[in-house]
């Protein structure tokens, strides 16, 4: 069994790139308390107003499923064609605007999809979006 001839030296920390961090945080804090305060110091009044209570809430976007049996569910209530129409428009008039999200099955008939967004053109919907779900691209193509 060999012996040790020399004596280790203890690790050492170097102390260089800690220092660099630390220089780069305290500028870094140094230029957003500066831009802070500029903001307070700007001269200008604000115009007064008096409370009358919290802005509505924006309106919710109904979600619409379509299944590959041709059934369909609104915020997972199961409705009919007309009924989705009749509950759209519905929906729609208290605040004017609405958004609808159509979700079909993939292997479905895509003539239901497009019963559905006929439905929401009858309501009068002007926000629609089709929910489909991204592949992941094949490695090495």
């Amino acid at each position: 069994m060999p012996l040790k001839t020399t004596v280790d030296e203890p690790p050492s920390i170097n102390m260089i790139p800690m220092i660099d961090i630390l220089f780069n945080l305290i500028i870094f804090l140094l230029v957003g308390t500066e831009f802070a305060s500029l903001e307070r110091n700007i001269a200008l009044r604000v115009p007064e107003v008096t409370d009358q209570g919290a802005l509505r809430a924006p309106a919710q976007r109904q979600v619409v499923n379509v299944h590959q049996d041709g059934s369909l569910t609104l915020n997972g209530a199961p409705v009919t064609l007309e009924q989705l129409t009749a509950r759209l428009a519905s929906a729609r008039l208290p605040s004017g605007d609405l958004g609808v999200l159509v979700r079909g099955d993939g292997h479905g008939r895509f003539q239901r999809v497009a019963e559905v967004l006929n439905a929401c053109k009858q309501a009068g919907i002007q926000e629609l979006g089709i929910s489909v779900r991204l592949i992941p691209p094949e490695k090495g193509s």
